[in-house]
């Protein structure tokens, strides 16, 4: 009797063991969920836990440290003025920006819809949400399982710049109109600290207050629901949270406006009244960005700005952290990747500018987080990546194969120390007819072709980009081979500029 009862019990623990050894399998086997936390404008300093102890971001700060972060994440450029609608082109098609370029009519026409991200997760048996802003020409509704509060652009702006740009071409051209004084409500300010005509935290000024709540907090609303739903179901889900902010208008609740003094807000170490190339880059007061600040720039106009781009990613980074406790709570945290990153950079000052129409670093390089169950947590990973990766590596964990048409790649072998280089010889910039860049070994060439002028930056020692290399003697071979390959990265990517310098 007592030998069956041993035998009774040994049997059932090796049942629990198949059990217990079935249902790790299936947890192994299963796909990941996927959340993908996009901002809007936010350069790559601007996190605390990445070196920037005058702003506060306790829930970017938690990303960092709960994951790795990659220090060297760029955006390719654009074709016009919206940056982000070029960078989130790139994102959701895989494609680099000359070839999305000419493939996105088809979406404008309702065409190639299954050649996006979120239709490739939805065909690969995910549940797909989006909401905020879209900013591209595939209807979010068509190719998303669930979309709500679509946002557009950017806030609705109280003005039309298209008539500012045209009197500017038209009247302050001939000396008939200064730019200041047909700038609206809430551009070329302040012009003092008298200016008092705007306040970020009054919903009268419309913005981000349209409809009544700030589209943060509208945002987080959203996912809070989307996720109280998800917690119950076993389908893998795939979110796609686009924040607006911190787009301009650059508006938050006053306890996050008051967070910050001006005097304690630092200058850009770069920062100058007026950028000596601006016009022939195209950052002249005909683009909209640039026209938030007065021309020239003035000290407490360019930290006034700095102030409520600081309090907006502050009020932002609080939505962000009661979506993370909401993901620690539904237990889908075990097998959910989040991935945390912007459509490209912002100026804010530096060399003199305010936007993300330039190729500079700061414009052009976003924060890029991830987390996940087995992701290293405080990693940092210096090898360049394109921010547009992440689509490839969601399919990568998907387990998508990855059509030939997606030019990015998966950056889980880096995360996990499988490969240690950048799958990038060199990183490419475009901005419109009026800018290339290569940024290669260490070193960044831009390319002027308006101003017949090329600069060069040894990003080791000057990471700011304020000492231009490209007249030294010492680094004219670098200057030629740089340019060679930048040449022949325009041609790899169907570049449509020919540029012309003699060297």
């Amino acid at each position: 009797m007592f030998r069956m009862r041993i035998k009774a019990f040994a049997n059932m623990f090796l049942a629990l063991v198949a059990i217990t050894s079935c249902q790790q399998k299936e947890t192994e086997n299963k796909q990941p969920n996927i959340v993908f936390i996009f901002t809007d404008d936010q350069t790559y300093t601007a996190i605390n836990a990445l070196g920037n102890s005058e702003i506060i971001t306790p829930n970017m700060d938690r990303l960092v440290n709960e994951g790795t972060t990659f220090t060297n994440a760029y955006n390719m450029g654009a074709w016009n003025g919206a940056v982000c609608a070029a960078s989130r082109a790139q994102l959701n098609a895989g494609r680099s920006v000359w070839r999305v370029n000419k493939f996105r009519k088809n979406w404008l026409k309702g065409d190639s819809l299954d050649q996006t991200w979120s239709m490739m997760m939805k065909q690969a048996g995910y549940d797909t949400y989006m909401t905020g802003k879209w900013h591209v020409d595939a209807k979010a509704g068509k190719v998303f399982d669930k979309a709500k509060n679509i946002r557009p652009g950017m806030p609705k702006d109280n003005w039309e710049f298209s008539k500012m740009r045209d009197l500017f071409q038209n009247k302050v051209a001939k000396g008939e109109l200064t730019a200041e004084e047909i700038m609206p409500l809430g551009y070329g300010r302040p012009k003092d600290e008298a200016d008092t005509t705007w306040r970020p935290y009054d919903p009268e000024m419309g913005g981000f207050w349209a409809g009544g709540k700030h589209w943060s907090e509208v945002l987080k609303d959203d996912a809070l629901a989307f996720i109280d739903s998800a917690k119950i179901k076993d389908k893998p889900f795939f979110m796609y949270l686009a924040f607006n902010a911190p787009h301009d208008p650059r508006q938050a609740p006053k306890e996050y406006v008051d967070m910050y003094d001006i005097n304690n807000i630092s200058l850009p170490e770069s920062w100058v009244p007026e950028y000596e190339y601006q016009y022939l880059i195209g950052n002249g007061p005909s683009v909209r960005d640039e026209a938030l600040a007065p021309f020239p720039r003035t000290e407490f106009a360019t930290k006034t700005h700095i102030k409520e781009y600081y309090a907006i990613i502050t009020h932002l980074d609080a939505q962000i952290g009661k979506i993370l406790d909401a993901l620690e709570v539904s237990g889908k945290m075990d097998n959910t990747y989040i991935f945390f990153t912007a459509d490209h950079g912002l100026a804010m000052g530096k060399h003199g500018l305010i936007g993300k129409q330039n190729l500079f670093d700061h414009s052009v390089r976003p924060p890029m987080m991830v987390v996940g169950p087995d992701v290293p947590k405080g990693q940092k990973i210096t090898a360049d990546v394109y921010l547009q990766d992440i689509m490839a590596s969601s399919l990568d964990l998907a387990g998508i194969e990855k059509p030939s048409y997606v030019e990015f790649n998966s950056m889980m072998p880096l995360i996990n120390g499988e490969r240690t280089d950048s799958y990038y010889d060199a990183i490419y910039g475009a901005y419109v007819d009026k800018q290339r860049s290569i940024r290669k070994d260490g070193f960044k060439l831009i390319a002027y072709p308006k101003a017949n002028k090329l600069l060069l930056f040894d990003l080791e020692n000057d990471p700011e980009e304020m000492n231009d290399l490209s007249e030294n003697e010492q680094y004219q071979d670098k200057v030629k081979s740089l340019y060679a390959d930048l040449v022949a990265l325009q041609k790899s990517y169907d570049d449509p500029l020919q540029l012309k310098f003699e060297l």
